[in-house]
């Protein structure tokens, strides 16, 4: 048992407990691995492609699978090369911000973009 448990990264309460290999906060009921909390400081975000490359802004990625476009007839194929994305806290998961050519600005998951 961890003597001395890290506060709960989401509200701060001191009061956290260890539940098998996991640290959970009894007020806010967030459950994290403290191995992974200590290595990241706060508010460093780390975006990650859909291999596990760590994009930054500037990269250029490539989409994965095909996308369906609400307006759109035919969507972004697979292969589509985009440019010199941004990094944003986006909705849903939506944490690229970029410009496709033939389609404008739009908003990409991670999830779905592979770093070029």
């Amino acid at each position: 048992m961890i003597e001395n448990l890290p506060p709960c990264p989401q509200c701060s309460c001191e009061y956290t407990y260890e539940m098998n290999a996991l640290v959970v906060c009894p007020e806010c009921g967030h459950e994290w691995v403290p191995a992974e909390g200590e290595a990241d400081t706060p508010g460093e975000r780390v975006v990650k492609d859909s291999v596990g490359n760590v994009l930054q802004d500037g990269d250029s990625v490539v989409v994965v699978k095909a996308l369906k476009v609400k307006g759109s007839p035919s969507g972004i194929k697979a292969g589509t090369k985009v440019r010199n994305i941004r990094l944003v806290d986006g909705v849903d998961g939506h944490d690229i911000d970029c410009k496709i050519d033939g389609f404008g600005a739009m908003q990409l998951k991670s999830s779905v973009v592979k770093k070029a």
